[in-house]
């Protein structure tokens, strides 16, 4: 985690020397599986600040305390030409409240393919960007808590087709972002209690997000992300945000965000709030 944090927060010293020619918060933010996008759902943006003539790239640390559990989830993304974005995310659930000493960890490696549109400059087209993206992800301790709830496997692709439009001179006269994600997925609690179960199939879950800019430098938005429910033992619910976002600069951004994840397994009623630092270029 700290060498996380000071990559994060070397990435955006460097910025200055290694500086996109994009707008601010053109990236968006990084989601805890690692995408360019909110703090929980993906967006179409690519991540970083790289024009279709260069190479750009976001890390970013993310802490979120709930009732019972703790996520620690830190990582990269980096975009080529505004149209293929790589990335990578170590998540860390940490179960001290219920068992001392214990975490789950979970992998994330992730490709999105930018197929068609500009979200921010082709404000004249009424459709938005349109993005595909791929998420592998592997349970580094599947058969410690996951196994035992009925998982099935401890690895398997989410696939998810993001759609995002920004508004420049939206209601108001402030600049808006709408976002909607369908995800293909076999995921219990984003992989942290493994993929499958009684219900093994894949599901089609909705992923929405809306966000203003207040002013130049502050976003304020919120997001629902709909969950599979594959487990017997314990049913699993969607997960909802409130989120505010602060852009100093376009290379440094922080984050923090009232989450409510429901029920994770025997634990309901988990909601609290999570920080998130991060550094692009």
């Amino acid at each position: 985690m700290k060498a996380f944090l000071i990559c994060v927060f070397a990435l955006g010293a460097a910025c200055s020397r290694a500086a996109g020619d994009r707008l601010l918060a053109t990236g968006g933010v990084m989601e805890i599986e690692g995408s360019a996008g909110g703090g929980a759902v993906p967006w179409a943006l690519i991540a970083g600040l790289g024009t279709d003539e260069q190479v750009g790239g976001s890390s970013f640390c993310t802490h979120a305390r709930q009732q019972k559990f703790e996520l620690r989830s830190c990582g990269l993304a980096i975009g080529f030409h505004d149209r293929i974005e790589v990335s990578y995310a170590k998540q860390r659930f940490d179960l001290e409240e219920i068992i001392p000493g214990e975490s789950i960890a979970v992998d994330v490696a992730g490709l999105k393919v930018r197929l068609l549109g500009d979200a921010v400059f082709e404000q004249d087209r009424w459709y938005p960007q349109l993005s595909l993206g791929l998420q592998y992800k592997k349970n580094r301790d599947f058969d410690f808590v996951p196994a035992l709830l009925g998982a099935r496997d401890d690895a398997d692709v989410d696939v998810y087709l993001a759609a995002t439009k920004v508004y420049l001179a939206g209601p108001l006269s402030r600049t808006w972002l709408l976002n909607a994600t369908l995800r293909s997925t076999r995921a219990n609690q984003f992989g942290i209690l493994g993929f499958g179960g009684v219900d093994n199939r894949r599901s089609i879950n909705a992923e929405l997000s809306a966000a203003v800019f207040l002013t130049d430098e502050i976003v304020a938005g919120a997001e629902f992300r709909q969950k599979p429910d594959n487990l017997s033992s314990f049913g699993e619910d969607d997960f909802w945000d409130l989120f505010g976002a602060w852009f100093p600069s376009k290379h440094f951004s922080v984050t923090a965000a009232y989450t409510d994840l429901g029920r994770i397994a025997m634990m309901p009623g988990q909601h609290g709030w999570y920080l998130s630092l991060q550094g692009s270029f």
